[in-house]
């Protein structure tokens, strides 16, 4: 198998988990089939679409192969029936979303490398790729994204992003190892950051001052 065919099934693995997570968050407010699919389908593809239209690579992936389309729809059938066995909704929607974050973080920086950006440019887009589709299922279903909340999250994605950029871009090391490697590296951060609630400090405002 090659690195382009490993890269293609863990991103098609990255959608079918972030879908997931967009449908037990629509069981959270209780929607319909509907709008699990497309609660599913936002968050699923909405990383990857903003990424390919950043990058003029058009039509976008979802597009050009509905393979895409069908595993977000179907990840959200599938949620619907079973959504009720999970006891702690949220809980499982934090860990698939940091499985989802670490796998997008290094199939988006990859997929920007094979584009021929800059390693800066293609951890960004790694960066991109993994965290836009979970804000905008959060946005849809009125939630503060988890992009926004003082917590270490997007952190983990340029992690990711950026230990396969500087193994295969900088230092030639081989991809497919690298990208285990930084798959592990961008997880274990978030599953830290969730386990034992790490967060970056917060600006405080000091009290205006009298003039």
């Amino acid at each position: 198998m090659t690195i382009t065919e490993i890269i293609y099934w863990l991103e098609l693995a990255g959608v079918a988990v972030f879908a997931i997570t967009g449908a037990l968050e629509a069981s959270r407010r209780q929607m319909d089939m509907v709008g699990f699919v497309l609660i599913a389908t936002f968050t699923g593809i909405g990383g990857g679409t903003v990424r390919d239209v950043i990058t003029g690579a058009t039509p976008v992936f979802w597009i050009r192969d509905t393979t895409w389309l069908v595993t977000c729809i179907g990840a959200a059938v599938i949620t619907y029936f079973t959504a009720h066995l999970v006891e702690r909704r949220y809980v499982a929607l934090l860990w698939l979303d940091a499985l989802g974050l670490a796998m997008f973080g290094v199939t988006g920086a990859a997929i920007g490398l094979n584009l021929g950006v800059s390693p800066l440019v293609a951890i960004v887009l790694g960066m991109i790729t993994a965290t836009f589709g979970g804000m905008v299922r959060d946005v849809v279903c009125n939630e503060i994204p988890l992009i926004l909340r003082p917590e270490i999250y997007i952190t983990c994605a340029l992690v990711g992003a950026g230990i396969y950029v500087i193994g295969t871009a900088i230092l030639d090391l081989p991809r497919g190892p690298i990208a285990v490697i930084a798959f592990f590296a961008a997880f274990l951060m978030r599953a830290c950051a969730i386990k034992f609630k790490l967060r970056f400090p917060v600006y405080k405002a000091r009290p205006g001052r009298e003039y």
